[in-house]
């Protein structure tokens, strides 16, 4: 009886000990009061950096070029508004290409997003892993959660997880497992959690199974449609050789030829974009009104993500600067 009751109290002082260490730690004092974090995103409500006037975005693409098609629109129109805007791809993009690849087609792909991001007034960075090559894991989704976290991201943008290319289906994934983790203390306690859960939205597209993209917020590009465009034609590896697809009878030999081709990329994206607003045209109406709706060109539509914060569609109108 004595030996187990100097054990117990070598147990109880041993446990005090752990605790006092534990609560006067660097890290653990950085997370502060584990009973207000938000553990669940429908209680992450903390004051956020919209709420003081400014927006920060962090846009996840899998290619150098996928962020650009799905949301340079709102890129530049939120970067026009002081908003800080940052667009990632989890790939280099080094086999994009259907005559050059490896090291020099990486490069190239940097320096061209490089160029469309100071068009659209943005931050661009571009991840070291090889085009075709991105898995769904533990430390990737550590890296994903990291740059969430160290962009203080208000709102999240990426692919969904259904889709042709395996590294825009990880990528979605990817940030859908950050949607929760970000808010997590002790996981990747090195950079601080996130107090309030982002807005994460997914892009658009035309996939049907398992389930059809669904849109929650269409927005018109009308006002900054050219800027877009522009920031686009700087991918020429991409729009004017023709991707994975292309030839050399893509590549312009002289001006002239390079005006057509490169009018010919541009009204085609213009087409795309055109394409998106017709799709969603009861939506545009539900946005704008029934005038200014009916009278869009050009939009990028967005999903909502069930995984982060879940706002009224008046917050995510204010979000997106509808105002009407």
């Amino acid at each position: 009886m004595k030996n187990k009751t100097v054990g117990s109290m070598i147990f109880v002082s041993v446990t005090a000990l752990l605790m006092f260490v534990l609560c006067n730690s660097p890290v653990y004092a950085a997370q502060g009061d584990l009973s207000t974090s938000p553990l669940a995103s429908e209680r992450a409500s903390a004051v956020t950096s919209a709420e003081k006037g400014k927006l920060r975005i962090i846009a996840f693409g899998a290619h150098p070029d996928d962020c650009e098609i799905r949301a340079g629109g709102v890129a530049a129109m939120w970067a026009a508004k002081g908003h800080k805007v940052k667009f990632v791809s989890t790939t280099n993009g080094d086999v994009g290409h259907w005559k050059s690849a490896g090291g020099p087609l990486a490069v190239r792909r940097l320096a061209e997003v490089r160029e469309a991001a100071k068009i659209l007034g943005i931050e661009t960075e571009v991840l070291d892993i090889h085009d075709g090559e991105l898995m769904p894991t533990l430390e990737n989704r550590r890296t994903i959660t990291r740059m969430i976290r160290e962009w203080k991201a208000d709102i999240v943008l990426a692919h969904r997880s259904n889709d042709y290319h395996p590294d825009h289906r990880y990528t979605g994934i990817l940030v859908q497992d950050a949607a929760f983790m970000v808010t997590v203390p002790f996981f990747c306690p090195d950079v601080p959690h996130l107090s309030a859960n982002p807005i994460f939205l997914y892009f658009s597209d035309n996939f049907q199974k398992p389930n059809p993209f669904q849109p929650d917020i269409v927005v018109s590009l009308d006002s900054i449609i050219d800027k877009k465009l522009d920031a686009l034609l700087t991918l020429e590896s991409q729009f004017i050789e023709g991707c994975v697809s292309g030839h050399e009878g893509l590549i312009p030999k002289n001006e002239q030829e390079r005006v057509v081709r490169f009018n010919t990329v541009r009204n085609s994206f213009r087409g795309r974009f055109e394409s998106i607003a017709s799709k969603y045209r009861s939506k545009l109406v539900e946005m704008y009104g029934e005038e200014a709706g009916g009278k869009v060109k050009c939009a990028e539509a967005f999903e909502l993500c069930e995984y982060g914060r879940r706002p009224s569609i008046t917050d995510l109108k204010k979000v997106f600067g509808i105002t009407n």
